[in-house]
């Protein structure tokens, strides 16, 4: 961190303005706008958390959807019983539970084995789920009775949001970074250097699990009523994995940078083709695979250095000097030495 402050300070104050500046939006801001922030830093953090586990492994997950409504059911029950930040917090525990059993079962499964899995899993809780309440509580719905303005959800997940990206950014930097990119590279050679891989793989699940939770919980508040369909729609999971590939997994920002225009843009065809959002997400998927593999974040930051470059170029005084001022220089120490004769 102090690295960052002191190599960067430009892009740390730049951020901390941003931060700010999003923080006071809603003063000024109409409730449409505040409404489409809110939706924008929901993906935000969903993409970031699901990076921070399958963008350094790459095991790729598509369980977000059946994390997301752990959630929102976890706040559904805990919030007639205790305050809604405590509800709030109970859900992200009830999502790191849940994401702890299930990674001790299955994170011993790889590649198409690993994706069919979470997957499944999904549609395993929401049937599940679905049948309790037919046959035991005798109703498809539950009624969330909480009196939470669209300002107090937008602080909230702005402040996810921040949080999940900086501690992104700083796991990456630590042991636990490292060793998850080892196990991305090959997981058989991280284990024999050393790495636990269980250990960091079961953790890293379910931090990024409790993520996903915290965020379906608080979206939650904005609904009246929920039911197991809109908790657990897979088009969260396809809309969290196509943000993170096309902004770039191996960033803690990159997820952001693609989560921005896929919001966009789902809300421009909402409004004008609401049935062919699903055909638009595929062609983006399409596009990502085969013309940028490697997302957004790369290139952004392969321009960045090269203006960098060529700023570095242009200041003055130059830090070396000109071949034509070591000539200007050489020929006056010359006609010096012969003035002196």
């Amino acid at each position: 961190m102090l690295e960052l402050l002191t190599r960067n300070p430009r892009i740390v104050a730049l951020t901390a303005l941003a931060a700010v500046a999003l923080a006071l939006l809603p003063l000024v801001a109409s409730g449409y706008v505040v409404s489409l922030f809110i939706v924008l830093y929901a993906n935000v953090a969903l993409a970031t958390a699901w990076a921070f586990f399958s963008g350094s492994t790459r095991y790729i997950s598509l369980a977000t959807a059946a994390f997301f409504g752990v959630g929102i059911y976890a706040l559904a029950i805990l919030h007639v019983h205790v305050p809604i930040p405590l509800a709030l917090l109970g859900a992200a525990v009830v999502g790191f539970l849940v994401a702890l059993v299930v990674g001790l079962s299955t994170l011993r499964l790889r590649g198409v084995y690993f994706v069919v899995f979470t997957f499944g899993l999904t549609e395993l809780v929401h049937q599940v789920l679905n049948w309790w309440e037919i046959k035991v509580n005798r109703t498809v719905t539950r009624y969330i009775f909480a009196d939470v303005s669209n300002v107090s959800i937008y602080e909230t997940l702005l402040a996810v949001t921040l949080v999940t990206i900086v501690g992104s950014w700083y796991v990456s930097r630590t042991r636990l970074g490292f060793a998850l990119r080892a196990i991305g590279e090959d997981e058989t050679v991280a284990r024999h250097t050393g790495v636990n891989t269980t250990l960091a793989k079961v953790v890293c699940f379910a931090i990024s699990a409790s993520v996903m939770a915290l965020v379906g919980a608080v979206l939650a508040l904005r609904y009246p009523y929920i039911d197991a369909s809109i908790a657990f729609n897979n088009t969260w999971s396809f809309q969290v994995l196509i943000s993170a590939l096309l902004g770039g997994p191996g960033r803690a920002w990159g997820p952001a940078v693609g989560a921005i225009p896929l919001v966009l843009l789902s809300e421009y065809l909402a409004g004008t083709f609401p049935h062919h959002f699903s055909i638009a997400l595929g062609l983006c998927f399409v596009v990502i695979v085969y013309f940028l593999p490697g997302g957004i974040a790369p290139l952004i930051e392969r321009h960045y250095r090269s203006w960098a470059a060529g700023r570095a170029l242009v200041t003055w005084p130059p830090l070396v000097a000109p071949p034509v001022a070591s000539w200007l220089k050489a020929g006056l120490a010359r006609l010096n030495a012969l003035w002196r004769i």
